[in-house]
């Protein structure tokens, strides 16, 4: 009997859904305090999403020896290798988790995940460094490895208290948030329409000022400072453009690749819990409800349609071996 061997690697763009759960549970852990709820309901979250980051790194892993195109390829590919940076990006969160209970191995975690995040990002743009690169390929993806990686490590180490690279991650992060959106808005303006796989990628606009926000208030112990307060005034703009955006979100067809959306709703969510608690403002958890509130439907909905995806997926799979298996048995025998 023939057996069904797998012909392309996973995506890369699967590695949206782990980054997108992490923050979702990250989301619920700043909100807890302020609903007074207890610390076991968002490391139910936190679980999750450490499962399926173990889970999809694993997969991607072996199937990465079973089909005869190199990882390295997958990586140089213009459209999916930015996304990798997701990687070391969602363990720098799971590691500010681990630390709540462990605080060694969360620092350990972290450490490692931004040398390999900073490994990465520098292996990549000496890629880009060779002009074949083409203003066409740009998407919002392309904003993972040095801008999203850089400013969560900022978070994540002072989270975890090794705050003496806090800064330098943040300064990375803001430097190239100016040069990849520049050149992500020049590619969206002046070059065809994205590819329907690739628009949920746009949504990434929306979290560097939120991770940014995020950051800011960590490093400067809830200052409001002029920064803070400018990239708040940004966060609001990329906002009122998702919002006019969401009648093209709407005629997709749904794909994997609407975790690209989570994210990115979880990291404005949580700066938003940030600012509400910075300015005390006296009814918070009604703000902080309706937000976990939205937020929760959308990890809902797209986790259970990608659930039935994938299980479709896997029944296609499971008939194409079987007719094959058909085909042979009705084959006549030759001598």
């Amino acid at each position: 009997m023939p057996s069904a061997r797998p012909t392309s690697r996973i995506p890369l763009n699967t590695l949206a859904a782990p980054f997108g759960l992490a923050g979702f549970a990250e989301t619920w852990s700043y909100a807890a305090p302020v609903l007074g709820l207890p610390a076991v309901v968002p490391q139910v979250f936190w679980a999750v999403a450490a499962v399926a980051w173990v889970w999809l790194l694993g997969a991607h892993v072996l199937r990465g020896v079973r089909v005869e195109e190199r990882l390295v390829d997958q990586l140089r590919h213009p459209a999916q290798g930015p996304i990798a940076a997701l990687v070391p990006a969602t363990a720098m969160l799971l590691g500010v988790d681990l630390a709540r209970f462990w605080e060694l191995g969360g620092q350990v975690l972290v450490l490692l995940a931004v040398t390999v995040a900073a490994g990465f990002a520098a292996w990549l743009l000496s890629t880009w460094f060779e002009g074949r690169l083409s203003l066409e390929a740009v998407h919002g993806g392309y904003l993972l490895p040095t801008v999203a990686a850089a400013l969560v490590a900022a978070v994540a180490t002072h989270e975890v208290g090794v705050g003496w690279s806090s800064w330098a991650c943040f300064g990375v992060g803001v430097f190239f948030w100016g040069v990849m959106t520049g050149l992500l808005l020049i590619r969206l303006s002046f070059r065809p329409a994205l590819p329907d796989p690739l628009v949920p990628t746009m949504a990434i606009l929306v979290a560097p000022p939120a991770v940014a926000t995020v950051s800011l208030f960590a490093l400067t112990d809830d200052a409001l400072t002029l920064p803070v307060q400018a990239i708040a005034g940004l966060g609001v703009l990329m906002l009122l453009v998702q919002l006019a955006l969401l009648p093209r979100y709407v005629r997709l067809g749904f794909s994997l690749g609407f975790w690209s959306f989570v994210f990115p709703a979880a990291a404005v969510a949580t700066a938003a819990i940030e600012w509400f608690r910075v300015l005390d403002l006296p009814v918070a958890w009604v703000p902080t409800t309706v937000l976990l509130v939205l937020l929760t439907l959308l990890v809902a909905v797209v986790g259970v349609r990608s659930l039935n995806l994938a299980a479709r997926h896997l029944l296609g799979q499971a008939e194409s071996v079987l007719h094959a298996a058909d085909d042979e048995d009705a084959a006549p025998a030759t001598s």
